[in-house]
């Protein structure tokens, strides 16, 4: 079945529709050997170039893929570190004709929910700030945090690339030095929750996302670990940013498994 070249593009995660649609205008894509025009429809049978590097399309009866992915600390969202550490690619399964693409990032020390996908306009969508996703961090501080601090972080605090503040700060109890606390953020701005709370002179000992969107992690999902969603929860992340469920969900139901590490490394 044949589709919009833009629509086939984005869902194999080369780009959003917007940015394929650009490259169009460009000049940049060939459809068969000849330039492609707006609104050309391809199937997997064309032979589709991008600057000149041919690609791929995987079969029309592959749907687009989502995966949660228990991020441990200690691995990277780049797809290549020169220093040769670990990233959360090692750990995904391996697929044919697309590509893995992580919804938002996590830096190397934080844990949790991480969205992994091959539908590149769902991903863009849901990194796009205009869509205000609200993301849940649990994190745990060293030192002591007053009401007067709370406040500060609720109502807004200057940072070096703007203004910032919590949606939501929920206290989730501790003991001693360290507090645990649930908060909410609807940007994906770099370390964000940790440079807020170090605004106010507090060190951050940890931090892990539990939500993104509609999509909580797991309590039996564990760190290395990853699944594909449910098919509720496909209909409730595209949902979220007015998308079109896949007609089938290319879920498995079989048990969480432990990702494929660099050489045979175990995950802690």
């Amino acid at each position: 079945m044949a589709e919009r070249l833009q629509k086939v593009l984005a869902r194999a995660g080369y780009g959003s529709r917007r940015e394929i649609e650009e490259w169009i205008r460009a000049g940049k894509i060939t459809v068969n050997g000849k330039p492609a025009e707006l609104g050309v429809s391809v199937s997997s049978k064309d032979r589709i170039s991008i600057d000149g590097r041919l690609i791929k399309l995987a079969e029309e009866e592959h749907p687009p893929r989502t995966l949660i992915y228990h991020k441990p600390a200690g691995e990277l969202t780049t797809r290549k570190d020169e220093a040769g550490r670990p990233t959360v690619f090692d750990s995904l399964p391996r697929i044919r004709n697309a590509r893995w693409i992580t919804i938002g990032r996590l830096d190397f020390n934080t844990s949790g929910l991480l969205l992994v996908t091959t539908d590149g306009e769902l991903a863009h969508r849901l990194m796009h700030p205009s869509w205000e996703i609200e993301r849940e961090y649990a994190v745990r501080i060293l030192g002591k945090v007053d009401d007067q601090v709370l406040q500060r972080l609720l109502e807004g605090v200057m940072l070096d690339d703007g203004m910032a503040a919590f949606g939501t700060i929920k206290d989730a109890g501790g003991e001693g030095a360290n507090h645990w606390y649930h908060v909410t953020v609807r940007e994906g701005r770099n370390r964000e929750v940790r440079r807020l709370w170090e605004s106010q002179g507090l060190q951050v000992s940890r931090l892990i996302r539990v939500r993104f969107g509609p999509i909580a992690l797991p309590a039996g999902l564990s760190r290395g670990r990853f699944r594909d969603l449910e098919r509720k929860e496909v209909e409730a992340l595209y949902t979220v940013v007015k998308l079109s469920p896949p007609k089938q969900a290319a879920a498995r139901r079989a048990p969480p498994r432990r990702g494929t590490a660099r050489r045979g490394k175990r995950v802690r």
